[in-house]
């Protein structure tokens, strides 16, 4: 559990930053926000037995628009196409993300030029930022040296973990083109060797261990 409850007030939101716990974000736009449904249990597993986090091991499901974000400190989105934040999404995925909250947005294939569009809803003057290979976020639990690994091919490109920072906080992950979330599935899903499975999963524990403690 984290030793300091954050209390943070924007105009008539308040959010409680005092849970280890992660939600799945349901989204607008047709994109299969539902993907991967056995990547976080076994993901939230893995970080409770080898970071020592007490999570719950059904991760809930939070629409973009509710107050219910509010619970977590780190929501999840993932999926293969199409986006689309309302304004009031946006208002509500920014406020959110200020007050305290993370978002890591792992892209299943297909989702990036969607996504990209979306995020300038929530921080119009904010550009995702390619992390350098020194990042915290790529040692704080587990060695990563060479940065995001790769997991999955599709196209062939190099993968990348893309940024938002707000007052120099990381706020917001998007991983891609390395399909991490394929990764923390069930291992009859997709055949990936262990090796490749524990990389997914030991990169999937740094960003829960950065999410909570920063």
């Amino acid at each position: 559990m984290l030793s300091v409850v954050l209390t943070f007030v924007i105009g008539f939101m308040t959010i409680n930053v005092n849970a280890q716990d992660l939600a799945i974000l349901k989204y607008k736009g047709g994109g299969d926000w539902y993907s991967n449904p056995t990547a976080l249990p076994n993901l939230i597993s893995y970080c409770n037995a080898n970071i020592k986090t007490k999570m719950d091991l059904k991760p809930q499901v939070v629409e973009a628009g509710s107050i219910d974000i509010f619970q977590f400190p780190m929501l999840h989105m993932t999926g293969h196409g199409n986006v689309f934040f309302s304004d009031e999404d946006a208002e509500n995925l920014r406020k959110y993300l200020i007050s305290g909250g993370f978002l890591h947005i792992d892209d299943n294939y297909g989702m990036e030029p969607y996504i990209k569009k979306e995020l300038k809803k929530v921080f119009p003057n904010l550009e995702l930022l390619e992390l350098p290979k020194n990042h915290e976020i790529f040692n704080i639990a587990y060695k990563f040296p060479e940065g995001l690994p790769k997991i999955h091919e599709h196209d062939g490109k190099r993968p990348q973990a893309l940024g938002i920072f707000y007052k120099n906080r990381l706020v917001l992950l998007f991983t891609f083109e390395s399909d991490l979330g394929d990764g923390w599935e069930d291992p009859e899903v997709h055949n990936d060797p262990a090796d490749v499975r524990e990389k997914a999963l030991k990169m999937g524990a740094n960003i829960v261990k950065y999410a909570f403690e920063n």
